[in-house]
């Protein structure tokens, strides 16, 4: 009786321990001339919003991980470079590779890491590639791999992450995905985002908007009539934006007097002096307005803003005219705007 109960204890553990395992994933890897460092995962969308921490030493790290589906997650190095990883249940997932090139590491362990070490493979015989083949390459990767989570990561990576996204061909990407992708919280985000830049996209009319100046008069669309109006997105706290205004502070030298076309500054500031300072600093001589909600301003949620800076041209009549024109692409605009009005 006793050899029983203990064959049943035996069970028990062993059951217990597999249980244990089924959400577990080992990960082991080496990556040559890295000698003592730490590395971080950290999960890309809902799925796994934690941070891991990995040691390494002599170039190698290994640790076991959890998660009870399949992830996406990056690998960020210490240097700032990050690579993409996933991880599922029950994975043993090894990293090889080289300090001297952490954008292109060997990982086997599962289907998608494996699809990606196979996507960057075929990348390193094109020499130095222009973001037209890129494009075309990663087109056909999701193309052809309708279910991949690496799919996403090239979608966001090619597509997604550009001064001027394509929605239209991001669009028509996202509907090649099946519906296991698309349920996923990124694909679910940026398919709203999507829906969102459809309703300010060119030729549609921009909303109608009005915020607060500095003495606290409230400007809109409207006061500047019969004008071009380009309305530039920035904050003090952008560096991005502080460098951007000097191109428009050279634009609106030679435009300030003019009859047709007009600048709008609308800040996303939440600290009021921080603003004036910069605009001073900046000597930001056109129309400023910021109701320090910063990206809860309810101009920057109705354009659909992701990033700063960004600019929308806007017709006299209130159409969307360009969006995230640089400051040659504005140069050229205003040219046409004046022969347009001088027939």
């Amino acid at each position: 009786m006793k050899n029983i109960y203990l064959i049943y204890f035996l069970v028990a553990v062993l059951s217990a321990c597999s249980s244990k395992e089924t959400n577990s994933v080992s990960l082991r890897g080496e990556i040559k001339g890295l000698g003592t460092d730490t590395l971080y995962i950290y999960g890309t969308d809902k799925l796994y919003n934690r941070t891991d921490t990995l040691i390494v030493k002599d170039d190698k790290f290994s640790a076991i991980l959890s998660t009870d589906t399949l992830v996406s997650t990056r690998l960020q190095f210490s240097n700032g470079t990050e690579y993409p990883l996933y991880l599922d249940k029950g994975d043993k997932i090894q990293v090889k590779g080289s300090a001297s090139d952490l954008t292109s590491l060997e990982i086997t362990g599962n289907t998608p890491n494996e699809e990606f070490t196979a996507f960057q493979k075929s990348l390193k015989g094109l020499g130095k590639p222009s973001d037209k083949v890129l494009e075309e390459k990663a087109e056909a990767f999701i193309s052809s791999h309708h279910s991949s989570l690496v799919s996403i990561y090239l979608l966001d990576k090619y597509f997604v992450q550009k001064p001027q996204p394509d929605f239209i061909l991001i669009k028509s990407l996202t509907d090649r995905m099946t519906g296991e992708l698309k349920d996923r919280p990124y694909v679910d985000e940026l398919l709203d985002r999507i829906q969102e830049e459809e309703k300010v996209s060119i030729g549609k009319t921009a909303p109608y908007f009005h915020l607060p100046n500095a003495k606290g008069k409230n400007i809109s669309r409207s006061d500047f009539k019969d004008k071009y109006l380009l309305v530039h997105f920035w904050a003090s706290w952008d560096q991005p934006s502080r460098e951007n205004n000097t191109g428009l502070r050279q634009i609106y030298k030679k435009e300030q007097k003019s009859k047709d076309f007009a600048l709008l500054g609308i800040s996303l500031d939440i600290d009021k002096d921080a603003w004036k300072k910069a605009i001073k600093e900046d000597t930001l001589s056109w129309e400023q307005v910021c109701n320090f909600s910063g990206w809860e301003t309810g101009a920057v949620k109705q354009f659909a803003i992701q990033a700063l800076p960004a600019n929308i041209l806007l017709s006299p009549s209130g159409k969307i005219e360009g969006k995230n024109l640089s400051k040659e692409d504005i140069e050229k605009k205003i040219k046409e705007i004046g022969q347009k009005e001088k027939k």
